[in-house]
This record gives structure tokens, sequence and C-alpha cells, in this order.
């Protein structure tokens, strides 16, 4: 049994281990995270993950906490280099849609982190604004694009890989993540916390309230804010 001298030194150790960690995230959300996810081994799903490392909610639960999960990114060229940088995961280049998405396809306008589903931001004047933001992202040899990529469901391909259990959902698709969340079977997956980038705070907790409750605003801007979402009955 433990005295409480080494219980306190393994606490301080683990603080400061923390704390040295490098931040993936941006305003360093995945930081902000591992308080409420202070465990070893989970499972992820990040949606909108870009190349895998620039802007990761997950990178560093897959690198400081033994995590494994899965990428779904909607650009090819940035899902293909999911898969190089982050070998460990399960990569899948589509973009999500409603249940009820009746297309095989959905079109979308590439702006690297700012890329969004085409008619995802309500009207081509929010989209304008969108995209002018983000093109002063891009390298100098970049531009905007439009490309039409798979239209997949999430519960679909959680059926895909036999996936059951999920601890953490990161969501963030400019815009879109109602739709996303449309096209999660609540019944059968329940990941256990999700951070959302939320716009209309109305519309996505109208979908996902039966099941969730807010427990933190992580970020927060005039645009839309990050909350923290724990499953019901899991406190």
């Amino acid at each position: 049994m433990l005295t409480l001298r080494q219980v306190w030194r393994k606490a301080v150790r683990r603080f400061l281990y923390r704390h040295e960690k490098s931040s993936y995230a941006l305003n360093q959300l995945d930081k902000k995270l591992a308080p409420y996810m202070d465990f070893n081994n989970g499972f992820f799903i990040e949606v909108g993950a870009n190349n895998g490392v620039k802007q990761s909610n997950t990178l560093y639960f897959e690198k400081y906490m033994g995590w494994r999960g899965l990428l779904i990114e909607a650009i090819p060229d940035l899902a293909e280099q999911c898969r190089k940088n982050r070998p460990r995961c399960i990569v899948e280049n589509c973009a999500l849609v409603a249940a009820d998405y009746s297309e095989r396809t959905i079109e979308m306008q590439y702006c690297n982190l700012m890329s969004i589903v085409k008619g995802g931001l309500g009207n081509p004047e929010n989209e304008a604004t969108h995209i002018k933001r983000g093109k002063q992202f891009l390298r100098q040899d970049e531009d905007v694009y439009t490309v039409l990529v798979p239209a997949c469901v999430l519960s679909d391909i959680l059926d895909k890989y036999g996936i059951s259990k999920v601890d953490f959902l990161s969501l963030d698709v400019e815009g879109y993540e109602h739709e996303v969340l449309k096209g999660l079977d609540f019944s059968r997956h329940r990941p256990r916390f999700m951070l959302i980038e939320v716009r209309d705070r109305l519309v996505i907790e109208e979908i996902i309230s039966h099941w969730y409750q807010p427990i933190a605003i992580l970020n927060l801007n005039p645009a839309y804010q990050d909350i923290l979402y724990e499953v019901k009955g899991e406190q």
C-alpha cells in the first residue's frame, strides 16, 4: 500500500508530466480536455481531421495517453496526409451527412482548415465571408476549389469497423455539425464525451439533449463556441 508521501509524489510527477506536453489543438483545446478524459487507452473519433496534426484535438491523446481512433476528413489530399501522419488510426475520406441524405456524394469547397460543405453555412453570403477569412491561412501556392467527395453516415462507418465503444467524439466541420449528428444513431452509438464546434446551440441541443448534457465551454468567440458534452448518467 502506498504511503501518503508516495501518493503525493506520484500526483506531482503526473501533473508536471502533463503540463510539459505539447498542445496540438487550436486554443489548447486538447489540454483543456485532458482533465475530463484523464485515462489511458481510450478510443476517439475526430471529424474534420485535416492532415491529422494541424489543430488536431486528438493527437495529444494518441501520443501521450495511448489512445487510438478514427479520423474522418472530407478533402482527399488531406485524408491522404492523415494516413501518413497518423498511421495508427483508421482514416476515412468522406463527408459525414444526415441519415436521410439521399445522394452518394456531396460538394465541398476547399479552404484547408476552413473547408466547408457547399450550402452548409445557410446562404452564399455567409459562405463567401467564411472563405474570405479562410484564404488568409492558405499557402501562397494554394487556392480555393470545389470537389465532390463521398457522403457517409457516421453510424454506418462505426458499423463497418465494428466500433461500439467511443470515449470521445471531436466534431468540427464549419457549420455542418447538426447534419453530422443526424447521422449518429444514439440508441446504439453514444460517445461518452463530445466536443462540438457550436454555432447555433439551440439547433445542436435539440438533436442531442435527450442523451447529453453540456459540462463545459472550452472556447468562446463571436462566431462559435467549443462546448464539451457528456452522455447523461456518466458523472
